[in-house]
């Protein structure tokens, strides 16, 4: 049995927690994986991983192993994915890292548009809210939501965002609407405690500089999507990505409260490691994305 076979079985182990959370994932039998482990750690002459009845742990040396093995299973899918794409054939599995927020918003759906348009190519989505570390984790790449500044990663802008206040009409019609942003400090208003502004919601001031208003209001919670449906009951005001209000902005459930002050939002960026090769399934996922928020602008329904 050659070594990059135990380096995958050791690989997928790790990625798993366990052999049989891998096993069942890959569909080899737990005792294959087991046999195939321990003849890598053999041939090293090194314990890569600690066994026991109740506990899975890697050593000093499985963490080491593991970040090299990762980088060298990467690069060699990557020639493979370059050979197949001088032949017309992308295939492969893809390992994306996406916020939960991506995934529930409308734009979600350009991953299911994706995964119609390429079946050969695998799809495995995490959808986490923290930032995950791409090369510690074996993610192939991520898709995030903020103004990046880590450039150890490679990014790529999906789509522009801009934030807004929405209110349900209903509302507006029982507290009338905000004249200026100050306004807001005396109105129920909903506070996303997951998104970077929480109760200190941010504008454009009348000399061109940036204001925050304090708010508060009946509901602090950590997702939009649950600050967007409270809107839409008429709870109180909320701040919005475009993302995530536009269906109901187009619909009539929310109306925009004071769009003129209103700042820019950031971006949805693609981002991946350093690599010499970039795998042509990843590049051509990117791509798929790139032109999926030309034809699908963010401010706009899907």
């Amino acid at each position: 049995m050659d070594t990059l076979t135990r380096m995958r079985a050791f690989i997928d182990v790790v990625e798993a927690e366990g052999f049989s959370a891998a096993a069942r994932k890959i569909g080899r039998s737990k005792a294959l994986l087991s046999k195939y482990v321990r003849e890598l750690e053999d041939e090293l002459g090194a314990l890569l991983l600690n066994r026991t009845t109740r506990q899975f742990s890697l050593t000093e040396a499985g963490h080491t192993y593991y970040r090299r093995a990762s980088e060298i299973i990467r690069e060699v899918d990557s020639l493979a994915d370059a050979v197949r794409e001088s032949s017309g054939d992308v295939r492969g599995r893809v390992k994306l890292s996406a916020p939960r927020t991506f995934a529930d918003a409308p734009i979600g759906r350009s991953l299911i548009d994706f995964a119609k348009a390429h079946p050969d190519i695998v799809l495995e989505i995490h959808l986490d809210d923290r930032f995950v570390d791409l090369v510690e984790e074996g993610f192939d790449l991520a898709i995030r939501i903020s103004r990046l500044e880590n450039s150890s990663l490679i990014a790529r802008r999906l789509s522009p965002f801009g934030i807004r206040v929405c209110a349900s009409p209903g509302l507006i019609e029982k507290y009338g609407m905000p004249k200026r942003p100050a306004d807001l400090a005396n109105v129920p208003c909903i506070i996303d405690t997951n998104g970077r502004y929480m109760s200190n919601w941010p504008f454009s001031g009348e000399t061109g500089d940036i204001m925050t208003v304090s708010v508060s209001g009946p509901m602090e919670v950590n997702s939009p999507m649950a600050a967007r449906a409270a809107a839409v009951a008429g709870l109180g005001f909320a701040i919005l990505p475009d993302f995530i209000a536009a269906p109901d902005l187009d619909s009539g459930k929310l109306v925009p409260v004071l769009d003129d002050r209103r700042l820019g939002g950031g971006g949805i960026f693609a981002v991946y490691p350093h690599r010499r090769y970039l795998p042509a399934k990843i590049r051509v996922f990117v791509d798929f994305l790139v032109q999926w928020f030309k034809t699908n602008p963010c401010d706009h329904a899907v």
